[in-house]
C-alpha cells in the first residue's frame, strides 16, 4: 500500500475528474458490506475515490482524499474488481455515505 501522503493528491486528482462516475456493492459471508463510488483512469481501470465499510456490528466507515485510512481501514489503493461487484445507482450509494457521516 502506498503511504497516505503519496496517495492524498492522486485521489484527489481523480475526484475532480470530469469523467462518469459509478457505483458498486460488495458483501461477505461475516455480514460485511463495502459499496463503492470509482471513475476510470487513465488506464482504463475504474478506481475507487470514494469508499463506505459496513461492519457486522452496522459500524459504517468512510473513506476518501480527505480520508484514506485509520485504524479499522482505509480507501482501497488498487482497481476495482468489477466483475466481483453489483452495480448500484448513485442514490443509493449517497444515501449511505450520507447516514455514515
Amino acid at each position: 500500500m502506498v503511504a497516505p501522503d503519496l496517495r492524498r493528491p492522486l485521489v484527489r486528482q481523480l475526484a475532480a475528474a470530469e469523467g462518469p462516475r459509478r457505483y458498486w456493492h460488495t458483501a461477505d459471508e461475516a455480514g460485511r458490506v463495502w459499496l463503492f463510488e470509482s471513475v476510470e483512469g487513465g488506464d482504463g481501470e475504474q478506481w475507487a475515490i470514494r469508499q463506505v465499510e459496513v461492519g457486522p456490528d452496522r459500524a459504517a466507515r468512510r473513506y476518501w482524499w480527505e480520508h484514506l485510512q485509520d485504524e479499522q481501514g482505509f480507501l482501497t489503493d488498487q482497481p476495482l474488481e468489477i466483475w466481483d461487484l453489483t452495480e448500484i445507482p448513485g442514490a443509493a450509494f449517497d444515501s449511505v455515505w450520507e447516514a455514515a457521516g
